[in-house]
């Protein structure tokens, strides 16, 4: 099985970063499924995000993990899907990272998961009650690189927002990975914040705005 051959891969994490993670996830509320889109034998990304879920798993009770084989529907591999619940019963809330997470991005993976297990409590109070008056489906894309520190802030709230949201879905991009999918945006600075394909949000900004920007966006479908 392809889960049994990722285990005795090198850990992917530095040490420094390893020696903090049980402060950020073995007290998670909910267990975490983590689900890889890839082809471990066609690309060494696709084959990191593997060893990258499955150490996380080996190691902490409340995460699971499997990979799957890449799908049509999506244009860019590895994704990485953030689930509620266990292998055997995992519900989707829309949380995915679409190449492999890296650098600062490390932290966006964290936040996802802590996202999905503590079910998006620490969005603010005003953004979950304009959240559950939502009725039209967005979908938020945020690009952001491994270098780029300030990404990590901005994908917080969008995942949160997912998990909040059963109309909200939040795809974290990798743009140094994919440069083709910088190109169709236009996008010159990163992070950058796509919402349904049209609105446009460049860096960090707080969750009042994002609704604003969502409003928008829904208003001109």
């Amino acid at each position: 099985m392809a889960e049994e051959q990722v285990n005795n891969e090198e850990n992917p994490f530095d040490e420094e970063t390893w020696a903090q993670l049980p402060e950020l996830l073995d007290y998670l509320s909910e267990p975490v499924h983590l689900i890889v889109w890839g082809d471990e034998t066609a690309a060494q990304q696709d084959k990191q995000a593997a060893v990258l879920c499955s150490t996380l798993a080996n190691r902490f009770d409340k995460i699971q993990y499997q990979i799957l084989p890449r799908r049509i529907n999506y244009d860019y591999w590895p994704v990485i899907g953030v689930m509620g619940g266990t292998k055997e019963d995992w519900q989707d809330f829309g949380v995915r990272l679409i190449g492999l997470p890296d650098g600062y991005q490390m932290t966006s993976f964290i936040t996802a998961i802590q996202a999905v297990a503590f079910r998006g409590s620490t969005s603010e109070a005003l953004t979950r009650i304009q959240l559950a008056k939502l009725k039209e489906d967005v979908q938020l894309e945020v690009f952001v690189a491994a270098d780029n520190e300030a990404g990590a802030m901005m994908t917080h709230p969008l995942f949160n927002m997912a998990v909040v949201s059963p109309y909200v879905r939040t795809f974290m991009v990798m743009a140094d990975q994919f440069t083709t999918a910088v190109a169709r945006y236009s996008i010159n600075y990163l992070p950058h914040t796509v919402i349904n394909g049209r609105v446009h949000i460049e860096g960090v900004v707080d969750e009042e705005t994002i609704l604003r920007h969502m409003a928008e966006a829904i208003r001109g479908q």
